[in-house]
C-alpha cells in the first residue's frame, strides 16, 4: 500500500506536474500555483507520496461535491498503483469534508481543466476502473495568435459601437470592482471571481446616454477576460440588451491581441459553448476534448 500524506504546493510539485502532464508542460507550474490560490472559502488540499513522485489536488465544490482537480505521477513511477492510491486518499479526504460524490471535473472558478483530457488515456482508464461514470463532455477551442479575422468586419463593429456611444476599455488589476459587480449581477459569483483574478480584463460601457429605456448612464454592457485559468481565454459575456452590437467580437479580439503581445502563439478558449461564434470571430477550431467523470462515495 502506497503511503499518501499532506503536501505543500511548492516547486517540487510544479516540476512533477510539468513532467507528468506532457500535454500541459508549458503551463503546468502556473496551474499548480493557480490551484494553490483558490477563493478563500474553498476547502482544498494537496496529497502526495512521501518522495513526491505522485500528487493530487482535491477540493470541495460549492454544491458539496468533491473534485479531483489535478493528479500527476512521475512517468518513471507510473504503473505501480500510485494513481489509484492517490485517488483513494483524495476520496477519503472528500468524505471527511462531507462530500457524497467525487468527480474528475473542473471546480470553477479555480480549476485546471474541465475534466480529463482524452489524450491522457491512462487517467481516463484509471477513473473508469475505479467505477467512475462519464457523465458529460466538454471542449476547448484553439485560436492562433495573432488572431485572424475580417478587418472590414472589425472596423464595422468599432463604428457601430461608436455610433451607439459605447466605449471599450481595459480594467487594470485593483480597479475591477464595478466590472466584477456587473458580472456577478448578470451571471454568477464564479465568473466575477475569475474577472477579478484575470491577467487581462476588458469591458464595454455606454456613457452618458439613455436610449429607449435599454441602458442607464454609464452602464457596463459586456466583459471579456483572459488568464484567470493561466494562459486561457475566458470567461466572456454580453448583457442581453446589448447583443447584436458586436461587443463580444471586439472584446474577444482585444484580449487575444493582449495575449499575443504577452508572447503567446495560441490561446485556449476554455469550456466553450458557442462554437460558431469563436470560429467566425477569430478562426478558432475545436481541439481539446474533456471527459467529466463522477461516482457516489459509499
Amino acid at each position: 500500500m502506497t503511503d499518501i500524506v499532506p503536501a505543500e504546493a511548492d516547486g517540487t510539485l510544479e516540476r512533477l506536474a510539468a513532467a507528468a502532464l506532457w500535454a500541459d508542460a508549458e503551463d503546468a507550474a502556473l496551474v499548480v500555483r493557480r490551484l494553490a490560490d483558490p477563493p478563500g472559502e474553498r476547502a482544498w488540499t494537496v496529497l502526495a507520496t512521501p518522495d513526491r513522485d505522485g500528487a493530487v489536488f482535491t477540493s470541495i465544490g460549492a454544491d458539496g461535491a468533491g473534485h479531483i482537480d489535478l493528479i500527476a505521477v512521475e512517468p518513471a513511477a507510473q504503473g505501480r498503483g500510485i494513481g489509484r492510491a492517490l485517488v483513494g486518499a483524495a476520496e477519503e479526504w472528500m468524505r471527511a469534508h462531507g462530500a457524497a460524490e467525487a468527480r474528475f471535473a473542473g471546480n470553477p472558478p479555480c480549476y485546471a481543466w474541465p475534466g480529463i483530457d482524452v489524450r491522457y488515456t491512462p487517467a481516463a482508464c484509471l477513473a473508469e476502473s475505479l467505477g467512475y461514470e462519464r457523465y458529460r463532455v466538454a471542449w476547448n477551442m484553439t485560436a492562433g495568435l495573432p488572431a485572424r479575422y475580417d478587418e472590414a468586419e472589425h472596423e464595422a463593429d468599432l463604428a457601430k459601437l461608436a455610433a451607439a456611444g459605447v466605449t471599450v476599455a481595459a480594467a487594470p488589476a485593483g480597479e475591477r470592482a464595478a466590472v466584477a459587480a456587473f458580472v456577478r449581477e448578470q451571471w454568477n459569483d464564479k465568473w466575477a471571481w475569475e474577472a477579478e483574478q484575470a491577467t487581462g480584463l476588458h469591458y464595454a460601457f455606454r456613457d452618458g446616454a439613455y436610449r429607449d429605456g435599454a441602458f442607464r448612464d454609464g452602464e457596463i454592457l459586456g466583459f471579456a477576460a483572459w488568464g484567470a485559468r493561466p494562459l486561457w481565454f475566458g470567461p466572456m459575456g454580453t448583457a442581453e440588451a446589448a447583443r447584436g452590437l458586436g461587443v463580444g467580437r471586439v472584446l474577444l479580439r482585444r484580449c487575444l491581441a493582449e495575449q499575443a503581445a504577452a508572447g503567446q502563439t495560441s490561446a485556449q478558449i476554455g469550456w466553450v459553448g458557442p462554437l460558431r461564434f469563436y470560429s467566425r470571430a477569430v478562426g478558432a477550431r475545436a481541439e481539446r476534448v474533456f471527459w467529466l467523470y463522477r461516482r457516489a462515495l459509499d
